[in-house]
């Protein structure tokens, strides 16, 4: 199997960008006759021509251009991976973290592996709580990163990752009580309680809440005894719980789902880890 040099493909790259073979010596450390010398080498190898010598100067030629546009995305796939990795080398420092507990269920679990194996440097501090809690301005200071949920598009330092679905959730074998909606909600504050309360209010279906709990698995425990329905993100939405769809359920709309970076100790840590999370919320 042949295999193109890399090498040799840089200093193509080098001679069309900075516009000759003398230029590109001076950047790359080489001699004129060394950068001809592999540029005849590529030719070789190739068994074509890619230059072609128009008055006193060498420009590309049709086979000259394609392998200069190979070349760049060769060239920077190998740049990024060696930045990557020299990247987790160097990346060190403690982070906090703070999350909702629904997304801590289904989103930590595969973050904190990756992560801290990836980068073993790194300490990760992680807080799960309401999203009102984590970003009152008694505790947002506590964190490097939060991720949280929003009815507003966050206007400060902040990002939407995605406008998600709230969606009814329960378990799999529920059957509504015909009487009145039986619901399992987290304490007041939580954005999901506001908005269950505020559409069932706009209706004529009568409700109550039957259990209230401020963690995910206290939640769950309580769907899967039977004690009413809950409403979540759809992205949060654990393999415990369906969605459920019924007539009496009104449509909850969407919600943002948000991430704060305000980290100026680490940037590179928190850029890093933000990137993680950014690929994991769909």
């Amino acid at each position: 199997m042949k295999q193109l040099s890399l090498d040799n493909l840089r200093t193509l790259v080098s001679i069309v960008d900075l516009g000759s073979f003398n230029k590109a010596g001076e950047a790359l450390g080489r001699s004129q006759p060394a950068i001809s010398l592999q540029v005849k080498k590529l030719e070789r190898q190739l068994g074509k021509r890619l230059f072609s010598k128009v008055g006193q100067s060498y420009q590309l030629n049709a086979d000259g251009v394609y392998v200069y546009e190979q070349a760049k995305i060769m060239l920077s796939i190998n740049d990024e991976v060696f930045k990557t990795f020299t990247g987790q080398q160097n990346l060190r420092g403690r982070l906090r973290l703070g999350i909702p507990s629904e997304f801590a269920s289904t989103l930590l679990p595969s973050i904190v592996g990756e992560f801290s194996q990836r980068y073993p440097d790194v300490s990760l501090d992680v807080t799960s709580s309401l999203s009102r809690d984590l970003l009152s301005s008694s505790k947002r200071k506590d964190f490097d990163l939060i991720l949280a949920l929003s009815k507003d598009i966050p206007s400060e330092r902040g990002e939407v990752l995605i406008e998600d679905d709230l969606v009814w959730a329960g378990d799999s074998t529920l059957k509504l009580n015909k009487s009145a909606l039986q619901l399992v909600l987290a304490p007041e504050g939580c954005v999901y309680r506001s908005r269950v309360i505020d559409m069932l209010k706009q209706q004529t279906q009568p409700w109550r809440i039957t259990y209230t709990h401020a963690d995910l698995y206290g939640l769950i425990a309580a769907i899967k005894q039977g004690l009413g329905v809950t409403a979540l993100a759809k992205s949060s939405l654990p393999p415990e719980l369906v969605s459920v769809k019924d007539k009496r359920l009104p449509a909850l709309g969407k919600i943002n789902i948000c991430l704060f970076n305000q980290d100026t100790q680490h940037p590179q840590v928190s850029k890093t880890l933000s990137e993680y999370i950014r690929a994991r919320i769909k």
